[in-house]
């Protein structure tokens, strides 16, 4: 009996990595072994950064809050930790936010937090 190979599954196969691949340099777009190589390792980077585009961005955040929160006389840690122990519910994005676009608005919250 002849071997099967399911011709039809490995073409479509080969033609999602090739698809994948479109774009990249040279014979990493052409050829199927250097193509699937390239890709696996896109896709690592890709599951990898999606992790930790989110704490680049709470990094980011921190940043930024603890800038607005020296201008108005006080640390990061000191600020965060009056504002857990007050009745607001803001979270980092927010008040990175607030620090870069309305820094009158983050001065009352600094102020609140600080009475």
């Amino acid at each position: 009996m002849p071997r099967a190979t399911n011709r039809v599954a490995s073409r479509r196969r080969r033609k999602n990595v090739l698809a994948a691949a479109k774009g990249y340099w040279g014979r990493r777009s052409k050829i199927y072994t250097v193509a699937k190589h390239t890709v696996d390792r896109a896709m690592s980077y890709a599951y990898r950064d999606r992790r930790q585009r989110k704490r680049q961005f709470r990094r980011l955040w921190i940043t930024r809050i603890n800038a607005g929160a020296r201008i108005n006389g006080m640390s990061y840690s000191r600020f965060i930790g009056q504002l857990n122990r007050s009745d607001i519910e803001l979270n980092r994005k927010v008040l990175a936010d607030l620090a870069m676009n309305d820094p009158k608005a983050f001065a009352k919250v600094v102020e609140h937090v600080n009475s």
